[in-house]
């Protein structure tokens, strides 16, 4: 496969130096992806960059903010580059986890689900699935009490809806953050490029292209006093 295109671009000089100085001894593949889950979660922020999901892996270490597409991708790259075998899974997520994050106003006019990604990485011949480095730790912690306190199972970027939460490196065991939520399984891929050119990929219509900055930028907003509000 080309990798010209491709939005987990593992051999970009700053994924592998990045890589490098993650990962310097590190033994066990599972201490590996640790360092890598660490860094995605809590160096790249959870939050929204100008440009939606095709977003190069680099790009966003450049950016410092991302979601889970953005941040799928570039777990990927880095587990790549760490020579650990790994893929992108893409399905539809319920847009009623975006509560609290998201301008109230906005959901009237969106669809019930948008798109969503996780990570697999590839760990002892399985497969496994991963996607608890979505909210860095500061954000989740409120976020989490905000949604329990709200009584509801999806908002703030946290689905409680299996039970269980979880911002901390698992495959599952603890928990996950959005997998909960997932509604509509679209199966695993090489590249998120692969995926956003396909029909399963839901696109914004014209006028909500339009006006996606500003609601980024509310949403972004929303985010940071989350983070920022005391314990």
């Amino acid at each position: 496969m080309s990798t010209v295109n491709q939005l987990s671009d593992s051999e970009h000089p700053t994924i592998t130096n990045l890589v490098s100085r993650l990962t310097y001894g590190n033994k066990t593949r599972s201490e590996v992806v640790e360092s890598l889950f660490v860094y995605v979660r809590d160096q790249v922020r959870f939050g929204f960059p100008r440009v939606w999901d095709e977003v190069k892996a680099s790009e966003t270490i450049y950016y410092g903010v991302g979601y889970c597409n953005t941040k799928a991708t570039l777990m990927v790259a880095l587990c790549r580059a760490a020579g650990i075998p790994a893929r992108l899974h893409f399905g539809l997520i319920d847009i009623r986890i975006m509560r609290g994050i998201l301008p109230r106003i906005v959901f009237p006019f969106l669809p019930k689900v948008g798109g969503h990604s996780w990570t697999e990485v590839q760990l002892n011949d399985d497969w496994k699935p991963i996607d608890s480095y979505i909210n860095d730790k500061p954000f989740y912690q409120n976020a989490l009490d905000r949604l329990q306190a709200s009584g509801r199972s999806l908002g703030y970027s946290i689905s409680l809806e299996s039970g269980k939460s979880s911002c901390e490196f698992n495959f599952g065991e603890q928990g996950f953050v959005h997998m909960g939520a997932v509604r509509e399984d679209h199966g695993t891929w090489e590249d998120a490029s692969d995926y956003f050119a396909t029909d399963k990929y839901p696109r914004f219509a014209a006028w909500q292209k339009a006006l996606l900055p500003i609601i980024l930028l509310m949403a972004n907003r929303n985010v940071t006093r989350l983070r920022q509000r005391p314990q």
